[in-house]
């Protein structure tokens, strides 16, 4: 598949590494969100968080940290 070649040639480079922590940090900022969501705004946060979560797990994430840790 296409995609996931552009990927492996994405995470060579710090920049989509911190492109991909600012996703992260979206999703943290989300999540604290629904503390003070009402019950109609928590469905809308919710698919937020799954959004952020897929992409995070598509550019696995936790790779990235570990190969950028000291740039990140």
């Amino acid at each position: 598949m296409e995609i996931q070649q552009d990927l492996k040639a994405l995470q060579l480079h710090d920049s989509f590494g911190r492109f991909i922590q600012m996703i992260h940090q979206l999703r943290e900022e989300t999540i604290q969100e629904l503390h003070e969501a009402d019950s109609e705004q928590i469905q809308q946060t919710a698919g937020r968080i799954i959004s952020y979560d897929q992409i995070l797990q598509i550019a696995d994430w936790p790779m990235l940290q570990a190969r950028f840790r000291d740039s990140l």
